[in-house]
């Protein structure tokens, strides 16, 4: 039935309508996510009308057929009944039918069923035939084997047993199969015993057989013999065999404690004649077996891996056994000697393997799993991590010692950091199995180094500022040998624990070192994991990358420390420019024409940083350092000065007042005996002479004065001072 088609803007599709699984509460939840709920109802109510439009047209275009539609019911009750008699018979002759077919239906099952069951216990007969057949037969060729006509196992030629065995060998096959699928019957218990005897009796001469076949070097008997162990499925027996009676001899005469520890390299020439045990005394099993390269694949026996099933095994449980003591990781120089020696040999060993299914299978053998075992290499890590790290460990606790000359660092624990991180990938150290250790040592150190000069930086106390007051400046402030002799107090003697400018030039030295080393590392790192066979090498770049950047987070603190530094020192001369008063105030002194003394004790330790970092760091950070000191030390100086200015033109305006109060009272005035500058003048021409002078020493730093804050005020300061002095003279 098709629903009529509605406009197009309706929120719902009209075949929804028809479907048999049509849910009201779905059908609402649906249309709520494309319009509110008023929306749709006008849309149902839309087109309900056109429903019920289009089912009036339907009632008008069939109109008659609905009206005529009980006048065509009249007399059917009278027709149904006619029709229910003949109905009727004809079910019960359906269900007799019925019941005879399925009378014969279940006498044909039971048949089938017999039949099934016969043709079950046929089979079971057949095989328990074929078991007692199997077994005289056997028993037959064992018995005319032993009789007097005929050659028997002993006296014939061993090709000629050989071939016996194989016979005897295919039938014992057939014989097994047969067994385990008529496992239970009263009759294979009897017959058990002898089959019990028979498989005795063929292991025991197949392996004898096998052995005089290795004795006399007989390839034929050999691989006679091992087709008959893997005819009777017994591959593992044979693989057991050798490897005690032609393994174990040789290796119970080469694994000898005592010749191991005979020479130094004891262990490398006992491994060297395990290796020669195979191409010297295993190639005959080597060419039957398909593990030579010139063996005849037509006469390769298959299913067979003798190194790995008879060699590998007798060899591990004898080194096992008698030479435990290889794996004692108490002495780790020693531990990596044996380890790199035995996995040498393993590699080589690998290499004799036939095939890479045969390496494969080797490296899933239980043995060797127990002798890579064996080897406590995460004791041997816990060894070195002690060593390393202690080593670094004890380089932090003594402090910032200076390394020894000639050294790549300055620092005597950033050299033994650096000697740490090569020494956790360097041979005699590294072991592959351990580089997801030796990787997580290598960040653990940069993390320690780093969280070291944090500490330093950030808890080592600053140098004590002396309180007491500034010592008094010399009488002459144009005096040459005051300026240049040094003054206790510029001299970095503080605290035992504080920082002197050498050690943080040292600091920043090594920091730019240790991140430019950082790519140097990253190759060893590469090249030790190129090796093992990993390929994400950006995952190290990017653990490397921020070991440098945790390196460099200290570098804000180191320059925060050193312009600290720095400016303390340089701070504690430049008050001295407040005692500059002291010195013209009713002196008498001659005019100045140099700067004060304390000038070069103040810069003295600028002059120093710029000596001690030559060579060390990068010039523009000792640029950068010089900038943000003085610019530090020109603010404290501006403020001193500008005290000083202030104090002088109060004590002037002061005199003024007396002098004018006085009024021709004989006083002493500010003025020389000649009648020269005044005693303000000097001290303003002075402070103007030792502002000129900082300048000057700025420019030969390597800096412009524009590039000090504050340095243009402090010009312009002086340069009213300096104007004012002239007009009094």
């Amino acid at each position: 039935m098709n629903l009529p088609k509605g406009p197009d803007s309706l929120c719902f599709d009209k075949d929804v309508f028809m479907k048999d699984d049509f849910d009201v509460d779905q059908f609402v939840s649906e249309c709520r996510k494309q319009v509110q709920l008023e929306e749709m109802r006008e849309d149902l109510e839309l087109y309900y009308k056109l429903l019920k439009t289009a089912m009036v047209e339907l009632i008008n275009k069939d109109y008659a057929d609905f009206v005529n539609l009980s006048t065509n019911l009249v007399g059917m009750d009278k027709a149904l009944n006619q029709l229910s008699v003949p109905l009727g018979q004809l079910r019960e002759e359906v269900m007799s039918l019925r019941s005879c077919v399925s009378e014969v239906i279940q006498s044909i099952d039971n048949q089938l069923s017999k039949q099934e069951d016969l043709q079950k216990k046929k089979v079971c007969v057949s095989r328990l035939i074929q078991v007692v057949r199997s077994v005289e037969k056997i028993e037959k060729i064992l018995h005319s084997q032993s009789s007097k006509e005929s050659s028997s196992l002993e006296t014939g030629s061993p090709l000629l047993a050989g071939q016996i065995l194989e016979r005897i060998a295919t039938e014992f096959n057939q014989l097994q199969f047969h067994a385990v699928q008529s496992k239970g019957m009263p009759l294979l218990d009897k017959v058990r015993p002898r089959i019990a005897g028979i498989t005795s009796m063929l292991q025991q001469s197949l392996e004898g057989l096998l052995i005089e076949g290795l004795q006399t070097s007989n390839v034929d008997m050999v691989r006679h013999c091992l087709r008959t162990y893997a005819t009777i499925d017994k591959t593992r027996d044979a693989e057991a065999l050798v490897g005690q009676v032609l393994v174990k001899p040789y290796m119970d005469e080469v694994i000898v404690e005592e010749m191991v520890k005979s020479s130094q390299n004891g262990l490398q020439m006992m491994y060297s004649r395990l290796l020669e045990f195979v191409p010297h005394h295993f190639r005959l099993l080597r060419g039957v077996t398909g593990g030579a390269i010139s063996s005849d694949k037509a006469d390769i026996v298959p299913g067979y891996d003798f190194l790995v099933n008879s060699v590998w095994p007798e060899m591990i449980r004898g080194i096992e056994e008698r030479l435990s003591y290889l794996f004692n990781p108490g002495n780790p120089d020693i531990f990596y000697e044996r380890y790199n020696t035995s996995m040498d040999f393993v590699r080589k060993f690998e290499r004799q393997c036939s095939s890479q299914a045969s390496v494969k299978r080797l490296r899933v053998h239980p043995s060797y799993i127990s002798f890579q075992n064996k080897w406590n290499l995460p004791v041997y890590f816990q060894l070195r991590y002690k060593e390393i790290a202690g080593s670094l460990e004890n380089a932090i606790s003594d402090g910032l010692e200076a390394a020894p000359a000639g050294n790549a660092y300055h620092l005597q624990v950033s050299e033994t950091l650096w000697s740490c991180l090569v020494r956790c990938w360097a041979d005699k150290v590294y072991l592959s199995p351990l580089a997801h250790r030796f990787w997580k040592l290598t960040l653990q150190l940069y993390a320690r180094y780093a969280k070291f000069l944090d500490e330093v930086l950030t808890k080592t106390p600053p140098p004590e500022v002396t309180k007491e007051a500034s010592r008094p400046l010399p009488s002459s402030a144009s005096s040459t040998s005051s300026r240049t002799s040094m003054d206790e107090g510029g001299s970095e003697s503080g605290s035992p624990a504080s920082l002197s400018t050498k050690q943080l030039v040292y600091i920043a030295a090594d920091i730019q070192k240790l991140q430019e080393q950082i790519p140097v590392l990253s190759e060893i790192v590469r090249q030790r994991l190129e090796a093992i066979g990993f390929k994400n090498f950006a995952v190290v770049e990017d653990a490397l990358s921020d070991s440098k950047t945790c390196l460099s987070s200290s570098i804000p603190t180191l320059n925060s420390r050193m312009t600290q530094h720095l400016t303390e020192r340089s701070c504690r001369f430049l008050k001295s420019a407040s005692e500059v008063p002291r010195l013209y105030r009713r002196t008498n002194k001659e005019l100045p024409v140099c700067a004060s003394a304390y000038m070069d004790n103040a810069l003295r330790p600028l002059h120093q940083l710029l000596s001690d970092s030559t060579g060390l760091v990068t010039p523009a950070t000792a640029q950068e350092w010089l900038r943000v000191t003085l610019s530090e030390c020109t603010q404290r100086y501006y403020e001193t000065i500008s005290e000083v200015l202030s104090s002088v033109r109060k004590m002037e305006e002061s005199l003024k007042r007396l002098k004018q109060a006085r009024k021709g009272a004989t006083t002493t005035t500010t003025a020389g005996t000649n009648g020269g500058p005044t005693d303000d003048s000097k001290i303003r021409l002075q402070l103007a002479l030792d502002v000129d002078y900082l300048g000057q020493q700025i420019q030969k730093m390597g800096l412009q004065p524009g590039d000090i804050s504050m340095f243009s005020t402090l010009m312009d300061l002086v340069k009213e001072a300096r104007e004012l002095a002239e007009q009094n003279q």
